[in-house]
């Protein structure tokens, strides 16, 4: 009965915060809708979009690398700390990759 409250807790956790993103989303539209702007901002530019799926797919699979990274790592130091540290490395490195990635990418784009 004990190990129940948690899987509820967090539905009900993951629930409240969708609720709260889609109303105020929602009351943000409206808002600009009374006030007679456009609201083309809220539309997503598609190039953008395919160049945050690459960034995503870069630091992913650099925390992948990271994780590995740990695993070696973790023969020859405390296991903890080897994880976290390769993992905190690896991501920042796919992030830096990332970002030469997609301006090369946005500049082709142009």
């Amino acid at each position: 009965m004990e190990g129940l409250f948690v899987p509820i807790a967090m539905f009900l956790m993951i629930f409240a915060i969708l609720y709260v993103y889609y109303t105020t989303r929602s009351r943000e539209r409206l808002a600009l809708v009374e006030k007679g702007t456009d609201a083309s901002i809220f539309k997503i530019d598609p190039v953008r979009k395919r160049l945050d799926l690459v960034k995503w797919g870069i630091f992913l699979i650099a925390l992948g690398l990271g994780v590995v990274g740990g695993f070696v790592l973790s023969k020859g130091i405390n296991e903890v700390v080897a994880f976290f540290t390769s993992i905190l490395v690896f991501g920042g490195i796919g992030l830096i990759v990332a970002y030469f990635v997609t301006n090369k990418l946005a500049k082709k784009e142009e």
